[in-house]
């Protein structure tokens, strides 16, 4: 079960074209040390669709407040290492503040408050990944219907400029769409004239063989 919150990156990452992969890694953070992954490709069941609706359904899942996908992972591989370096932990509790916040956002939605609907929170925090990745559909969407401007989840120098989501261009494209342009002009300008030249010779052969063909 994959709950709402501010980042994005699995969901994003599973539907990237030609990814989908994903890795669960557990460690033992009590007895003897030990770290086991399992490696397959996910599928992701967003919150809304009918593939959502009947797996919850049919594995009657309890679903909890701000629930925004079902991760499906097919596994292909499962390795285990030493895990020596794992810390010990000792379980506390449970935070109960995730789904507290997520029922009074629901609660106040229902009272009649738009602005509170999930809808408006994936199209904010969830439509995008931290590198520019369309992420929820469902976010992607309401952020079109509701003029949602995503939040910006990385700031600084080291911003990747590779992936807009179709926000923008990348610096590096607009600098190649010039340097192409220059060239292109230069050419033009060169041989501009002998090409000019060149299609109306081609035009008039090409007029000539069309007259003789209809005159046999």
């Amino acid at each position: 079960m994959d709950l709402s919150g501010s980042g994005n990156e699995t969901i994003s990452h599973l539907l990237e074209p030609g990814n989908g992969r994903i890795t669960i890694q557990f460690n033992a953070f009590t007895g003897p040390p030990k770290i086991v992954r399992l490696w397959g490709h996910g599928r992701v069941l967003e919150c809304g669709t009918e593939e959502f609706a009947t797996f919850v359904n049919s594995q009657e899942v309890q679903t909890l407040p701000g629930t925004r996908s079902i991760i499906i992972v097919d596994i292909h591989q499962v390795g285990s290492s030493c895990g020596f370096s794992v810390p010990f932990y000792d379980f506390k509790e449970y935070r109960p503040v995730l789904n507290d916040f997520f029922e009074k956002k629901r609660q106040k939605f229902e009272a009649g408050n738009a602005s509170e609907s999930m809808d408006r929170y994936w199209a904010y925090k969830n439509a995008w990944s931290m590198d520019g990745l369309p992420g929820m559909r469902r976010g992607l969407l309401a952020g079109k219907r509701d003029n949602v401007v995503p939040i910006e989840k990385m700031v600084g120098p080291l911003v990747t400029k590779r992936y807009q989501g179709g926000r923008g261009v990348a610096a590096e494209h607009v600098l190649l769409i010039a340097l192409v342009s220059f060239i292109l002009g230069i050419m033009l300008a060169m041989y501009g004239p002998g090409l000019v030249e060149l299609v109306q010779a081609f035009d008039a052969s090409r007029l000539k063989n069309t007259i003789a063909h209809v005159s046999l």
